[in-house]
């Protein structure tokens, strides 16, 4: 696709001298691509299908930009018709791929973070994004699926916790929905690792009208009970011992469906950073 990106670039950035072009990263619906170390276009695998996602998301990030306490992706431009999203790069590293020393440090912002976000008035976003309202039965009933595909990775010591996790009952669903994220993962978390601070929050194509637990889940998954705790302190949102039983849950969840991906796709740092948490979040 490097050739198609050119091309982008020359339509609408006409001038744009392109000194370096690499690819940064590759999921199950995107490529990404480094421009001059300065800008970040992002190349659906499905133009088609996923043209007018794009615009609506560069519409969102506007919005978000609003309310955000954090940098996020300013577009740059979005072109519909090939769903690339340009936008300039952000400052930090990825926390997955870049963890920082003393990670509840991080808290207080992810949590304010959060909290903030989930104040978005919903009309503002309601035309932009889905209103995400998988039962958690069926959340349950993906992670069977996806425990049985994995369960020969899995430590022995750690399957029992795992199968009598998925053999209870789900948590009630959510009282109501917010602005969310909706995949607020160390891989979309940007850090000075040095300064151990977090300089902006990136991929916004799952943002929803969702359960607001499940960005502070992902906090739990990747970082920690603690971390998660502190990060819940700073929310200000009600939480309620309801909240922290669905958030545990959607880790958990999203856990197992980590280590499907990484040893489904090859994309091994998903798996093997799952399988590090395993014991915090199966605790």
């Amino acid at each position: 696709m490097i050739p198609q990106t050119r091309a982008l670039l020359a339509r609408h950035l006409p001038g744009y001298e392109v000194r370096s072009l690499t690819v940064l990263g590759e999921g199950l619906d995107n490529l990404a691509y480094e421009v001059n170390g300065e800008l970040v276009i992002r190349m659906s695998k499905d133009p088609a299908g996923r043209g007018e996602a794009i615009r609506r998301e560069a519409e969102l990030l506007a919005v978000v930009a609003e309310w955000s306490t954090l940098p996020v992706p300013e577009p740059v431009f979005a072109d519909v018709e090939a769903g690339a999203l340009a936008y300039r790069k952000l400052p930090g590293l990825p926390l997955n791929e870049h963890p920082v020393a003393q990670p509840e440090r991080l808290a207080a912002t992810l949590g304010g973070f959060a909290g903030r976000l989930h104040q978005t008035p919903v009309d503002r976003v309601a035309n932009l994004v889905e209103r995400d309202t998988y039962p958690l039965t069926s959340w349950r009933q993906d992670a069977e699926r996806d425990y049985e595909q994995i369960v020969g990775y899995m430590p022995a010591s750690a399957r029992r916790l795992v199968e009598d996790f998925l053999g209870r009952t789900p948590p009630a669903e959510p009282p109501a929905l917010r602005f969310c994220h909706n995949d607020l993962g160390a891989e979309h978390v940007l850090v000075d690792v040095e300064a151990n601070t977090v300089t902006g929050v990136i991929d916004w194509g799952d943002a929803a009208l969702a359960d607001p637990v499940r960005d502070l889940a992902l906090i739990y998954r990747d970082l920690g009970p603690e971390v998660f705790d502190l990060a819940l302190a700073h929310d200000q949102g009600d939480w309620d011992e309801a909240g922290r039983e669905r958030a545990v849950f959607y880790a958990r969840c999203r856990l197992i469906e980590d280590i499907v991906y990484g040893v489904t796709t090859g994309a091994r740092q998903y798996a093997d950073a799952a399988l590090a948490h395993l014991a915090w979040t199966f605790a």
